[in-house]
Parts: C-alpha cells; sequence; structure tokens
C-alpha cells in the first residue's frame, strides 16, 4: 500500500477510534448524574460532550500524549504497527461495549501498540521485549491497579467531609442541593477526562506523522491534531454509551446526589494529578474506584463485590489480549502486502 494512503487511513482509524472512546467513555463522567436524575440522558451526554472540549484550551502541555506516543521505541514504530495497534483497540473497545464491560479505552490502546511493536520486532527478527520503552511501560501499567486505589481513598474522604458537614441537613434539602452541585462536579470529572484521553490519541497521530515522514520527532505539535481529536472525543460522549452507563451507574452500587458528588470529584481529582506527571490512567477504572469509595462509606455488604470481581478480571486481561489482538493484525498485514 502507497505510505500517503496508509497514512490517511492510519489517522482515519485514530479519530475513529477517538469518537469510539467518546462513546465507550460517556459512562465514566455521566453515569452517576443521569442515576441521581440530577440531569435527563440526553443533557447529561450534551453535558459532558460540552466540557470534553473545554479541555482543548487548557491541556496545552500534551505531557500524556507524550507518554502515548513512546510507549514503543521509535525505531519499531512504522504505519503498520500503529495501524494494527488501533485495530486491536478499536476491535477491543466494541467488543467491551457491547457485552457493557467498562474496560479502559486507554490500556486497549497501549496494549494493541504494544503487541503490533513486538510483533513488528519478531518479524525483523529481533528481541520483542526491546521494541518496548521500559519508562513508558512503568508510568502506565502500575496505575492499572493505583488509578481505582487513589479514587477510592480520595472519594471516601470527600464523602466522610461532606457528611460531617451536611449532617444536620433535611434530607430532601440535601438531595436537591447536591443534585446542583453533581451539574459543577460532572463538569469538572468531563473536562479531566477529555484532557486525559483526547491526549493519548494525540500521541498516536503525531508518532504516525513521523513514521510516514510528514514531520520529524523533535517537531511541535501541528494545532490541527489536538484540534481533531477533542471534537471528536466530544462527538463520542454525545452519541452516549447507555450499556456501560447501566453497569457504572447502579449495578456497583446505588448513589445518591451527595455521593455522586464525591465520585465525581474524586476522579477529577485523580485525573488531574496524573495528567500533571503525564500518566495516561484510566478513566474507567477511576471513576469505578471512586463509585466504590461510596459505597464503602455506607457499608462494604452495599458494594456489589461480584460485579466489581468481574470488572477487575476484565482490566487485568486488557492490555494482554490487546497485545495479542494487535500481533494479530500486525502478522496479517505484513504477510498480505
Amino acid at each position: 500500500m502507497d505510505l500517503s494512503v496508509l497514512l490517511i487511513v492510519v489517522i482515519a482509524l485514530a479519530i475513529a477510534f477517538d469518537y469510539i472512546n467518546g462513546f465507550h467513555d460517556a459512562a465514566n463522567s455521566i453515569a452517576t448524574v443521569v442515576s441521581t436524575k440530577a440531569l435527563s440522558p440526553f443533557m447529561a451526554v450534551l453535558w459532558a460532550a460540552i466540557f470534553n472540549f473545554a479541555a482543548y484550551f487548557y491541556f496545552t502541555d500534551h505531557k500524556v500524549a507524550q507518554t502515548v506516543a513512546e510507549t514503543v521505541i521509535e525505531e519499531y514504530i512504522t504505519l503498520e504497527v500503529i495501524f494494527s495497534g488501533l485495530v486491536a483497540a478499536i476491535l477491543w473497545n466494541l467488543f467491551t461495549w457491547y457485552y457493557g464491560i467498562p474496560s479502559s479505552s486507554s490500556h486497549t490502546l497501549i496494549g494493541g501498540l504494544a503487541g503490533a511493536g513486538m510483533a513488528y520486532a519478531t518479524v525483523m527478527g529481533t528481541n520483542p521485549i526491546k521494541a518496548i520503552s521500559l519508562s513508558s511501560t512503568l508510568k502506565i501499567i502500575p496505575f492499572i491497579f493505583f488509578a481505582p486505589i487513589i479514587g477510592m481513598i480520595i472519594s471516601i474522604a470527600i464523602t466522610l467531609i461532606i457528611k460531617n458537614i451536611a449532617r444536620n441537613s433535611r434530607p430532601a434539602k440535601a438531595d436537591r442541593v447536591f443534585k446542583t452541585i453533581q451539574l459543577f462536579s460532572s463538569a469538572l470529572l468531563s473536562f479531566a477526562h477529555g484532557g486525559n484521553d483526547a491526549q493519548k490519541v494525540m500521541g498516536i497521530i503525531f508518532i504516525a506523522m513521523v513514521a510516514g515522514g510528514k514531520l520529524s520527532a523533535t517537531d511541535p505539535m501541528p494545532e490541527w491534531i489536538p484540534l481533531t481529536c477533542y471534537s471528536a472525543i466530544a462527538l463520542g460522549t454525545m452519541s452516549g454509551g447507555w450499556r456501560i452507563i447501566k453497569t457504572m451507574g447502579s449495578k456497583i452500587t446505588k448513589v445518591n446526589p451527595l455521593e455522586g458528588v464525591s465520585a465525581e470529584a474524586a476522579s477529577a481529582v485523580t485525573l488531574g494529578l496524573t495528567e500533571h506527571f503525564g500518566i495516561p490512567v484510566s478513566t474507567t477504572h477511576t471513576i469505578t474506584g471512586s463509585i466504590i469509595g461510596v459505597g464503602v462509606v455506607k457499608r462494604v455488604s452495599a458494594v456489589r463485590w461480584g460485579v466489581t470481581i468481574s470488572l477487575l478480571w476484565a482490566w487485568i486481561l486488557t492490555v494482554p489480549l490487546s497485545a495479542i489482538l494487535g500481533g494479530i493484525a500486525l502478522y496479517t498485514i505484513h504477510y498480505l502486502f
């Protein structure tokens, strides 16, 4: 396939993945606001999409994009590798969306790219482990587990503080107040979600442009890349992800407006901290941990641990299964073309 044509295909696939990421992960930022009836489903996705895009104007350092771009060592980055990684990530996202599994779009992208890079190294007759950047991997893999734990701890702290402040309030009045506050906490979470997740695709498009010979690795990122990525994820969020919203909003634990504020605020803080350090964490993992945290404050039995354990298995399997899909895609392309 002509290199220019393949570059266009790769960029189109990356934008498609960003769009799918939006509707796959819409549940992260609106599940609690929908389940507490603070907003209708349509208004919730519109609200989230606005703040997904608003992050474009604030997150300008692109640290997360750089970490994703460095997942595979530069000499093993080709358009075929990027294409294969994107195909793997899209397939896994669609599979988990269809079955209502809130898996990580971030980790499936990283897993698919890593698997494709390792397969390419094997084809070239070198050690596949050498294709993976150790520094980027050490940033990413531990936070499969750390992100939900951090989200849970922060949500427990926020819930206890808010409950202590509002302990003398009448329940009906408190619900009305916290439904209003939820508009701001869900907006903050959507803002952080856009800033974290859109950057991952920005990194992919940038390295595709480098691999296609249109940019050098030291060039600044062209402005059309972040603008396109933030637009795509916002449009995807507007499409909704209702299957996953049901899991996030009600199957883990029942959430009231106060708890919704706590979970969303905790997730936004966690995403903001990790974005500051350039760590591409999973928004899905973070909000799940935060929802578990507010459930634990009520009582440990309020959390449906069977559902939580199933989600944990999905998280653990996302990276290796995406890597396998990425490897299969790379081998298929290599031997066909």
